[in-house]
Order: C-alpha cells, then structure tokens, then sequence
C-alpha cells in the first residue's frame, strides 16, 4: 500500500532528493567514500555548498545585497541569533503562534520588544492586521507561516522598517521579495531537507550596528565570511538541500511550485468546506497553502479517531492535529503530490458515507 505523508516535520521529501541523497551517502560524487564520512574540505563537498548556496540565489531572485548561508542549530537558533546581530535596542514582532512567541522571549534577551499585535486570543485562527509598526524599531519580526496553528500571511507587510521572517514552513513554496528583509531565516525540514541546518540570508549592511560583542559562532558575519564552512557543517542535509533545489529548479522554478500550492490547497480546503463531517479552524481569508488544520464538525466529534483510524488504513499518515488545535493538520509541502492530496480528499469522502 502506498503511504501518504502528511507529517509537519520533518516531513515528505521530493523521490529526487531521497534518491540522490541515499546514492551519495553510498557513494559520494564517485569517490569511493559515502557523503557521511568525507572531508567537508574536500572540493566535492565544497562544490556542493557552493551550488547550493548559488541556486538559492537563483531560484529566489537574491539581490546582491544579501549573503546566502547554511547553518547548524535550526531555525531555533535563529531566535536569539537574529536579535543578537541585529538587535540594538528596540525591535518590533507580530505574535502569530508558538514560534512567533518562542522568537519574541528570545528577543527580550537583547533589547526592547514591542508586540505590535497578536492572535492569541483565538488560539492563533488568524492573522492580525492593520496594527502599527513604531518607525524607531530596528526591524519587524514575522512569522509568515504557522505550521501549528494553519495560518500563513499572504502578504508580506509593507512597513516602515526592516523585516525579519521565519520561513521555516512556506520557504521556496512561492516568490518572495527578498530585498524587503534584513534576514530571512529557515529551518530544513519542511520545504529543502532533513532537519539539521538552517538556511540564511542576510542583508550584509544591517550588520555591525549592535554595540554589544557577538560570539564568533553566533556571528553571522563569521559564517558568511567562511562560506558557512567556519566549523563542520551538516553535509548530508546540505548535500539534500542541494538536490531539493535542483528539483525546484526542473519543475520550472518558484513559481510553478507557488501555482501547484494553490492549487493542492484549494482541493483540500474545498473538500472540507463540502463535507458535513469537518470544518476549518483557521480564518478563510489567512488559510494557509502549507498546513491544513481542520477538525470534526461538533455534531460528529465522537467520530475523530475512527476517521483517523480509517484514514491510516488507507495509506493516509500524519494528519494527527497539534495539541493545541486538536483534529487533523495535512501538511502539503512542496514535495506533497496533487495525488495523495486527491487520496486524503477521497478518504474524507468515502469516510462521509459511512456515517
């Protein structure tokens, strides 16, 4: 039976990048070694990080104001790592869910926060808007898709500041304005490679201006100056990073990835718009294309772990909805095939005429 993985991560991967990966970690690049225990100094890895940081140039439309880096630590890092370079005294971040208020206690650490507005008190269903960003705040911080909660910001603010983002869940998933960020930050596993890097990329003038001294490893001047080689990197998930964007790159590019988003996602939320046993939890207008979050319609509750269990039985995996939502989440990444969505959307139907 084939299996469907809608995990949220570390999640589904595209055939391309399990494959390549698994040959490699063989036999890398025709050496003889596997990809685990060569030198990252050696010029076959070195061409790896090299290629890969170029085509996230590519593929994203980089200015050549910004730096592109991979780093270890996950986007977790990237936390205290962002205000630590960047944060001098006051910063701004909208509060859209669990690692939107994970980067905000963070921050506190470096300077001044000022939560410009948040959705906790709806469980984190939509996405604030018309809130007021102060002019004197070094940058604003967002979260453009959250990956609990179902929401994703499809438009990114137009402000008076710098941005700061965690893409972690909806990096490479469409076209984004790159030259509009101080640092865009996100970790692996979603949308590029197994967890255990982070990619970066910075804007190389809004480094430096901090009074306070940076640790050489959480400096991301130390890291752009090494070409992300200043201690050993996480080859295998940069060398899966690499084939993830060479696959990118076939497909046609971001935005042919964007439009076969839109259109996973309209099938599925459509499904559950139709279907009397589910409802969504996240507002319509700030659904995100990435993470489904939908539970049982009330009237049906007692039914969640029959439908769960039924779905599993057909080859449906990891749609278990986060605590804190409950129900069901269908993470439909990039790499998610319209056909699996298509498989979840019959199993919800067939499912329907059982009840």
């Amino acid at each position: 039976m084939k299996k469907h993985n809608f995990y949220a991560g570390p999640s589904i991967l595209s055939e391309y990048t399990i494959k390549n990966t698994a040959a490699a970690v063989a036999n890398f690049a025709g050496t003889g070694l596997s990809l685990m225990e060569v030198s990252h100094r050696g010029k076959e890895f070195v061409a790896v990080m090299d290629e890969a940081r170029a085509l996230v140039k590519e593929l994203l439309d980089v200015p050549a104001s910004h730096e592109v880096i991979f780093l270890g630590g996950g986007a977790s890092l990237q936390f205290c790592m962002a205000p630590y370079n960047l944060l001098n005294k006051k910063a701004a971040y909208l509060d859209t869910g669990t690692w939107a208020s994970k980067a905000i206690k963070e921050a506190k650490l470096f300077g001044e926060v000022e939560v410009v507005a948040s959705s906790k008190d709806r469980n984190y269903a939509y996405i604030p808007k018309n809130y007021t960003v102060p002019p004197d705040a070094e940058y604003l911080h967002i979260t453009t898709n959250n990956t609990i909660f179902g929401t994703e910001l499809h438009r990114i603010p137009d402000v008076p500041v710098p941005l700061v983002s965690d893409m972690s869940s909806d990096i490479f998933a469409r076209p984004v304005d790159v030259s509009k960020f101080d640092v865009i930050y996100a970790g692996a596993q979603k949308n590029l490679a197994p967890a255990g890097v982070a990619l970066v990329l910075v804007r190389r003038d809004a480094l430096g201006r901090v009074e306070r001294p940076i640790p050489s490893m959480l400096n991301y001047r130390t890291h752009i100056d090494s070409g992300s080689m200043y201690n050993t990197p996480p080859v295998v998930p940069v060398y899966a990073a690499l084939q993830t964007l060479k696959w990118y790159k076939e497909q046609g590019g971001i935005a042919v990835i964007q439009r076969k988003n839109v259109e996973k996602a309209a099938r599925l939320y459509d499904e559950i718009d139709r279907n009397r046993l589910f409802t969504g939890t996240a507002a319509v207008e700030d659904r995100s294309l990435m993470n489904v979050c939908f539970v049982m319609n009330e009237a049906y509750g007692s039914l969640e772990n029959t439908f769960s269990e039924y779905a599993a039985a057909r080859g449906i995996v990891g749609i278990k909805g986060h605590r804190s939502v409950g129900g069901f989440r269908a993470s439909i990444y990039n790499a998610m095939p319209l056909d699996s969505v298509e498989a979840l959307v019959e199993v919800m139907q067939s499912f329907e005429q059982t009840v």
